[in-house]
């Protein structure tokens, strides 16, 4: 065991050149304990203890090395069994190797007699399948019988019974088919093709009991008031089925081999049957009349119909059922789903606006609401919000819009024809109807609002949004018929210019469509959907509002029209030597207005406020015009003193006519005259200036044409002076006012006369 200082040298000297890291492990471990020598035995008072430190750390590598070697001792003694278990397997491995090769060369000897046990591999499986045919006759003889038993019993409405037959027949064609399977791996197609010949009355069974069943299922809304254990023993057989499909199909036997006619899936063909039960009964549209009243008989026989079997599901058919079939919700969705295609075949027809209109209103509220799928004898359990809507957004707009238009080209025909004997009316030999205030009127507003207006409350029944697709279709047809209203007027004034007998009263139907007019427009705020509470009335739509404007100053230029034809032969006749001599000219004038105002007092205000300011500008405008014609210049300060008092006369009994009209001297523009008059009536032509430009700063719309023919009118203006007048207004420009109300600019000047020239010479 022990090692001497010689032989420890010789054998550590090829570790250290073979391990140089263990060298140089062992200079730092040699480093690192002369730094903890240093450390500890700096002192000398240290020294002492240094036998003590000594023994300690031989007592410690004493311990270190016996751990090591009762390591490296275990270590080797595994490593030994280790080895003897590997040369134990070596011995055991050649062993099983000779054996194997002994066996293969008895199986290589023997293959000669396995092939001859062919044939009587053979005559094994025949002999088995002949043992399976012997086990099987006693219930194969009794096959007929027992499906002539079944049909029987079907035959007899004992389907319980007839299908425990048809099962027992299936078990035992099963077990028939699979001893032959049992008997070897793959039986002949022969043997199979014989056992189904066998069995072939099986089949036909089955589908009887289907047929059967079908009939049941189809009549169960029926079947479960009158007779609830026929419809429940059907259920039962399909429940059956179900479960040996499931067992196929599922369990432990699962497609060990095909079995004839499964999975039957009744339950699938249950609900089936139900769905197209329901489809025939109600949602064949075939045979069903949809155009006008017959619409709406079918959809109250759908709506009680329906309702009546949901019932009958609801409490009876529900305990007939198994709780997973969830029989109410499956019916509440075949009917559901069968009215809703119903409904989109019946909407893809050419219907009219009462028959939409009919058809949304069943749908969005008779459907959901309590007289049908919201009855309480279904709440809670029928909750057909849950299967969303009955016709989608896209088809409730697109029916919305058809309806509406539908309703526009009704309307439109009916304004129209409206229209046409509302132009017949103004040819009548009788006035137009007064009301209890003497106002000129017709039953045109009336008629039209109130077909407008049920338009839209019938429209408002359906949705808000057709609501609104209506009241905006209704103000574009009342903008049309106010344009046709507008451009008939015009014909009806083309009528009378050639005639002024015809219409006999033109004036009074006038001003009964200008009141007919502002009914309209004051009525129009009613159509607008929520008017009713609305503090105030709604804004007209500015197109709308622009027609009725536009058809209401029609009919008053028309008005003003009349007067002028009657004021204008008196207008011919001044200024003259006649018109200066006395008033009998501006008397004829007022006669003519009065009888015009007795007239335009049938019509309402604002109407008769505006005609009336009307009358006197263009009773003012054609004064002035008349002025500027330049028939009269007064030769002598006589006769400029005679025009002055002519004018002044004349523009105070106008004015005194219309202030008693009711027309306020501020709104009245006559003061144009009396501002005429001052500027005859100016004694010294050297002031001209100053008041012609005064006379500007009050009309800037006045030109210097016109004030030439005024200075020409008095006869007494040099050129000099009439020089100034129109130098200073050159040099003195006005601006029109904000709001200014044109007098002037609406006066045509006379064109100059040309001087008179001889033939192929030029004018200078």
């Amino acid at each position: 065991m022990g090692m001497s200082a010689e032989q420890e040298a010789n054998s550590r000297s090829p570790r250290d050149g073979e391990w140089p890291e263990a060298e140089k492990a062992e200079k730092l471990a040699r480093g690192a304990a002369l730094k903890w020598a240093s450390g500890v035995f700096y002192r000398p008072d240290k020294l002492e203890g240094l036998g003590h430190y000594r023994s300690r750390e031989a007592q410690r590598n004493s311990s270190i090395q016996s751990r090591l070697k009762s390591t490296v001792q275990s270590h080797l003694e595994g490593v030994s069994a280790g080895l003897e278990q590997l040369r134990s397997a070596a011995g055991d491995v050649r062993s099983v190797r000779r054996d194997l090769c002994a066996v293969r060369w008895h199986l290589l000897g023997s293959a000669e007699g396995f092939q001859r046990l062919a044939l009587l591999r053979a005559v094994v499986m025949e002999h088995a399948q002949l043992a399976a045919v012997v086990r099987a006759l006693p219930q194969l003889s009794s096959v007929p019988e027992l499906l002539a038993q079944s049909l029987r019993l079907l035959h007899g409405q004992q389907l319980l019974e007839a299908h425990a037959g048809l099962m027992a027949l299936e078990r035992l064609r099963e077990d028939i088919t699979s001893q032959l399977h049992g008997s070897s791996s793959l039986p002949s197609d022969q043997a199979l093709a014989v056992v189904e010949s066998f069995f072939a009355g099986l089949q036909e069974l089955s589908d009887a009991l289907a047929q059967q069943l079908w009939r049941i299922v189809g009549g169960g809304v029926r079947l479960v008031r009158e007779d609830p254990a026929l419809f429940v023993s059907a259920v039962r057989i399909i429940e059956r089925e179900e479960s040996m499909d499931d067992a196929l199909l599922l369990g432990p036997h699962a497609h060990r081999f095909p079995t004839p006619g499964r999975p039957k899936a009744w339950r699938q063909r249950f609900y089936q049957v139900m769905q197209e039960t329901i489809a025939a009964a109600h949602f064949k549209a075939a045979h069903v009349d949809v155009k006008g009243p017959g619409l709406r008989r079918h959809l109250a026989t759908l709506q009680s119909d329906i309702l009546v079997e949901l019932r009958v599901v609801k409490d009876l058919m529900v305990q007939c059922c198994p709780p997973h079939y969830d029989i109410l919700s499956i019916c509440t969705r075949m009917y559901h789903q069968g009215l809703s295609d119903h409904l989109q075949d019946i909407l893809s027809r050419d219907l009219d606006k009462q028959e939409i209109f009919l058809l949304l209103s069943w749908v969005l509220h008779v459907y959901q609401g309590p007289e049908m799928m919201g009855h309480p004898d279904l709440l809670p359990e029928v909750d057909v919000s849950t299967l969303g809507p009955l016709l989608s957004p896209e088809v409730v707009e697109q029916m919305e819009r058809k309806y509406v238009g539908k309703v526009k080209a009704s309307v439109t025909e009916w304004m129209r024809r409206t229209l046409e004997v509302e132009f017949k009316e103004w040819f009548r030999e009788e006035e137009p109807e007064m009301d209890h205030l003497g106002f000129f009127q017709s039953a045109l507003p009336v008629i039209v609002m109130q077909m407008l207006d049920e338009n839209i409350r019938v429209a408002s029944l359906v949705t808000d949004s057709l609501q609104q697709k209506v009241y905006a279709m209704a103000m574009d047809e009342l903008e049309a018929f106010l344009i046709s209203l507008r451009e008939a007027l015009g014909e009806c004034g083309k009528e009378h210019q050639k005639d002024r007998s015809t219409p006999k009263h033109y004036i009074s139907y006038l001003l009964a469509l200008l009141n007919n007019n502002m009914a309209l427009s004051s009525s129009i705020s009613t159509l607008h959907p929520g008017s009713a509470s609305r503090a105030k009335p709604a804004e007209i739509p500015s197109s709308l509002q622009t027609a009725l404007d536009r058809a209401q100053k029609k009919a008053c230029r028309l008005l003003l029209e009349e007067l002028l034809l009657d004021l204008q032969p008196l207008y011919v006749q001044l200024p003259s030597r006649k018109w200066l001599s006395g008033a009998q000219l501006v008397n004829s004038m007022c006669e003519v207005l009065d009888k015009y105002m007795r007239d335009f007092s049938h019509v309402r205000n604002p109407v008769f406020t505006f005609l009336l300011a009307e009358s006197e500008h263009l009773v003012m405008n054609h004064y002035v015009r008349a002025l500027m014609e330049k028939k009269v210049v007064c030769r002598s300060a006589e006769e400029r003193t005679q025009l002055s008092t002519r004018l002044l006369q004349d523009a105070s009994q106008l004015r005194e006519l219309f202030h008693n009209l009711g027309l306020a001297e501020s709104e009245q523009t006559l003061e144009v005259i009396f501002a005429l008059q001052e500027l005859i009536c100016l004694q010294d032509p050297a002031l001209l200036s100053l008041e012609v430009l005064g006379f500007m700063t009050r009309y800037p719309d006045i030109s210097d044409e016109h004030v030439s023919i005024l200075l020409d009118l008095r006869g007494d203006v040099s050129k000099e002076v009439r020089n100034v007048v129109l130098e200073m207004m050159a040099q003195n420009p006005q601006s029109l006012p904000e709001n200014y109300q044109p007098i002037f600019s609406n006066i045509l000047v006379p064109a100059p006369e040309l001087p008179f020239c001889l033939r192929k010479s030029k004018c200078a």
